[in-house]
């Protein structure tokens, strides 16, 4: 065994240290190019804890909480600290529920016990002891058996059916201050290294967790509350309680027994509602309103359900026309660049809105405007012979990236105006503790769809997550409170489906891929979950927007 092995930061330092040293000690040597505390190691292109020791040669990579991998480290960290707190403050009998994203922070509730704002203070302060006292997350690796049978000790039933369908052999559990809890996903080294955080509370029994983000990892902003998206979420989490479906465990279930038909239904219906709702509110506006606005991030379902839409409007009479923001397009040459010198396609100043805002002006005075058809290969706009011209009931359906940002459509009238935001905003979670994110569905759904419809590797469209979602944060999410209505386009069962698309693709990342990692953790995400087969997903369905299969 070599006594001293040689560690290789990023290609750029090579610094020797007596084997077996941990990673937190190597860390040590290199924290001078880090602004916040290092989280979590990736040593030869493969996420490793801290606390593990380093045995040979190798290649090192270190992440912050200013990263997004060191976000989720920090992220799923804070919540253990948060399950260690209420257990403290409340004792067993509260029941914590980690539900799901808001703002900079996540919406959790407390079940089986009083709870208000001062006990909330007293769970916050709790954690920020737990933060000062640097206690040690401990990872074990136990049989999936045992766990289940202390997780049934402790009268945790959502741990003991969540792994009742995980095939794993053995499976790791986390230990902090004599608690024990499933997550799957790395920790940090130590409490000590999740100091930012704040928790703010809001009503039924309910509060969010604020945290650091990668824009502003320096400290943690106060809590925006965005009263639709949460309203939205909550309606969801309502429907699925209903129906008997909140996490894996119970989607599972169903699955086990075959009959994931009627789940599917279920949820299709409540997509269906929301858009029998929106055509109804509009009908009964349709004086003022002459053209609905749709927008959303990646993979939310804005395509189909903007055809879906039109379908509901034309039910009530109306005569839809769509507009493509696409063929307004400034030519290549003005085109805006990012600070790479790339021309930025994201930018609502890659759009001639001046002429956008011209011809639906014209429209709602009931003009006849010829409108333009964008040549993708020339980078200019070509005239051809589409006209149009609005009649009395006749209503205009915009989709796209910019479509809530008024400078869009600054010269025509709010009240004219229908704007919808649309994101899947899943109410499932994996247990109580483990929470799923929107953003963990939209990027399995552009895996699908960019590999089935662009030939794209799944490799490549991890790569493309960032851009895409910085794009998102500053173009759409800004906007998302000034709308009529949100859709939420998630539906209960996709995941079982989004599977057997989606995991033959991640395995396809090889080992020395710098999206290896991620592939990696979204194929232990979806281990969670049984797969279900598409055919009865229906033909009109969002999900075949991203599958395939769709009758539009």
């Amino acid at each position: 065994m070599e006594r001293v092995i040689k560690v290789n930061y990023q290609n750029k330092e090579i610094k020797e240290f007596i084997n077996e040293t941990t990673l937190l000690e190597i860390s040590e040597s290199f924290k001078k190019y880090y602004n916040y505390p290092i989280l979590i190691a990736n040593v030869n292109n493969d996420l490793v804890e801290l606390s593990e020791k380093v045995t040979g040669k190798c290649k090192v990579d270190f992440f912050d909480r200013s990263s997004s991998v060191g976000r989720e480290v920090y992220e799923r960290s804070a919540c253990l600290m948060l399950v260690v707190a209420t257990k403290k403050v409340l004792g067993e009998s509260a029941q914590l529920y980690v539900e799901h994203s808001m703002d900079n922070g996540i919406f959790c509730r407390i079940k089986g016990v009083e709870f208000d704002k001062p006990v909330m203070k007293k769970i916050e302060e709790t954690m920020r002891e737990l933060s000062k006292q640097d206690l040690h997350f401990s990872k074990i690796s136990v049989a999936r058996i045992d766990a289940i049978n202390y997780f049934r000790k402790k009268h945790q039933t959502d741990k003991v059916r969540v792994l009742k369908y995980i095939s794993n052999t053995y499976v790791n559990l986390y230990r902090l201050d004599d608690v024990y809890d499933y997550f799957f996903g790395e920790m940090a080294y130590s409490t000590g290294q999740i100091d930012e955080f704040k928790l703010t509370f809001i009503k039924d029994n309910g509060f969010i967790l604020s945290l650091p983000t990668i824009a502003n990892p320096e400290c943690t902003l106060d809590y925006v509350h965005h009263s639709m998206v949460f309203n939205s979420f909550l309606e969801y989490t309502e429907w699925g309680n209903t129906v008997g479906i909140s996490d894996a465990a119970d989607l599972n279930e169903i699955v086990s027994k075959g009959n994931y038909n009627e789940v599917i239904r279920l949820s299709e219906a409540y997509y269906e509602s929301q858009l029998t709702r929106i055509a109804d509110k509009i009908y009964d506006n349709k004086k003022n309103i002459k053209m609905v606005l749709l927008a959303g991030p990646s993979s939310s379902g804005k395509t189909t359900t903007a055809k879906k839409l039109c379908v509901y409007l034309q039910s009530k009479g109306f005569k839809t026309h769509t507009i493509s923001i696409d063929d307004y397009f400034l030519s290549r040459e003005d085109t805006p660049k990012n600070e790479f010198g790339e021309y930025d396609f994201e930018s609502v100043r890659a759009i001639d809105t001046n002429l956008f805002n011209k011809h639906l002006s014209k429209l709602l005075a009931g003009e006849k405007v010829l409108l333009p058809e964008y040549n993708f290969i020339t980078g200019k706009k070509e005239f051809h012979k589409n006209y149009l011209q609005l009649g009395e009931n006749d209503i205009i359906v915009i989709e796209g990236l910019h479509a809530l940002n008024d400078e869009l459509t600054m010269a025509i009238d709010r009240r004219n105006k229908y704007k919808i935001f649309i994101s899947p905003l899943t109410q499932l979670n994996v247990d109580y503790h483990n929470r799923i994110h929107t953003s963990d569905t939209r990027k399995l759904r552009r895996i699908i769809r960019d590999n089935k419809y662009r030939g794209y590797s799944a490799s490549e469209t991890l790569k493309m997550w960032r851009n895409i979602s910085e794009g998102e944060f500053r173009w759409i999410y800004p906007f998302q409170d000034d709308t009529d209505s949100i859709i939420n386009s998630a539906f209960v069962y996709e995941l079982g489906v989004l599977k057997t698309y989606a995991e033959p693709l991640l395995f396809s990342v090889e080992e020395t891929d710098d999206m290896y990692p991620e592939a990696i953790r979204l194929i232990n995400f979806l281990r969670n979950f049984l797969p279900i087969p598409s055919d009865e997903v229906p033909k009109d369905s969002v999900l075949r927007e991203f599958i395939g299969g769709s009758g539009f």
